[in-house]
């Protein structure tokens, strides 16, 4: 999501109820999840870069971290957890800037970046907003490389376009926009492979839940973080699908109520020592003196 002025953001978000039929059942979850909350914890900064973050890789123990922000930057860093697992602090943290294919940094139209993948190969792979692309840095201090761009990205919609992005086993890429162009259109998912890109599947929509992050975890599943607005706070959802060559499942493993969490926009999944599932996910501030960038992690019930 791009940054916007206080008052343009409040009103957009004011609509969303109205626009896209996310009702009363979103202002809580009474079920029992399958994703147990293990803490939340607060990241500050004084650069002015900080803060936007919308997309989290972690490394296999949950310990170093890798984020993009929709001012074009990169945060690296390590994470000390509790013994629980949960975040309790940043440490050793720098923030980039991220280069065009030219080696410029990127600005305006061109800085949106929402989506982070991270390769075996530790090359980074980041997908944009503004003008929709992705593009891959073998060096996050470096230029870009420009993937080649389906014609289809043309079509998406402003400030609503590759909003999550997601590396599978097989080494494919996968990417979906935050809005589908109908409130009944599945979203599109398209897959880049071989040197090429295809659209071989759809996720399925529900009501005003919109993709904000994904990423596969080391179940070789497709873990999808999705974002609605309720009353006067952002609630957050994670399904989970089997892929392959077409999507399967959708189970709902977490759903939380009004205002839980500020607005998670990136997600990493990973497996701690006792081989459980975790979830943390991080929150694009806007760069509002109002929201918070926080870590949130979340620990999958046996």
């Amino acid at each position: 999501m791009r940054r916007r002025t206080r008052l343009g953001l409040i009103a957009a978000l004011a609509c969303l109820p109205l626009a896209f039929g996310i009702g009363a059942r979103l202002g809580g979850a009474a079920e029992p999840q399958a994703a147990v909350h293990v803490g939340t914890w607060v990241w500050r900064g004084d650069n002015d870069r900080f803060g936007g973050f919308s997309g989290l890789e972690l490394s296999d123990d949950g310990l170093h971290f890798v984020a993009v922000s929709d001012r074009g930057a990169l945060a690296r860093g390590r994470l000390r957890r509790a013994a629980d697992g949960r975040v309790e602090a940043v440490e050793q943290a720098v923030l980039l800037p991220l280069h065009d294919s030219r080696g410029n940094q990127v600005a305006d139209y061109f800085a949106d970046a929402e989506g982070l993948a991270l390769a075996a190969d530790g090359s980074l792979y980041v997908s944009f907003e503004g003008y929709a692309r992705v593009a891959r840095y073998a060096d996050p201090a470096g230029a870009a490389e420009r993937l080649p761009r389906p014609r289809a990205f043309d079509d998406l919609q402003g400030n609503a376009a590759l909003e999550a992005l997601a590396i599978g086993p097989d080494g494919a890429l996968y990417t979906l926009p935050e809005r589908s162009g109908a409130a009944r259109r599945p979203f599109p998912v398209w897959r880049f492979r071989d040197g090429a890109w295809d659209q071989p599947f759809a996720l399925p929509r529900d009501g005003g839940w919109l993709p904000v992050g994904a990423d596969f975890g080391p179940d070789g599943r497709l873990y999808l973080l999705e974002r609605g607005f309720f009353g006067v706070g952002f609630l957050s959802r994670v399904r989970r699908f089997a892929i392959g060559e077409a999507a399967t499942g959708g189970e709902v493993l977490l759903e939380t109520g009004t205002a839980g969490h500020d607005n998670l926009e990136g997600i990493a999944v990973w497996q701690d020592a006792s081989g459980a599932i975790r979830l943390t996910m991080i929150s694009d501030d806007n760069f509002l003196w109002m929201q918070r960038t926080e870590f949130v992690d979340y620990r999958l019930a046996p």
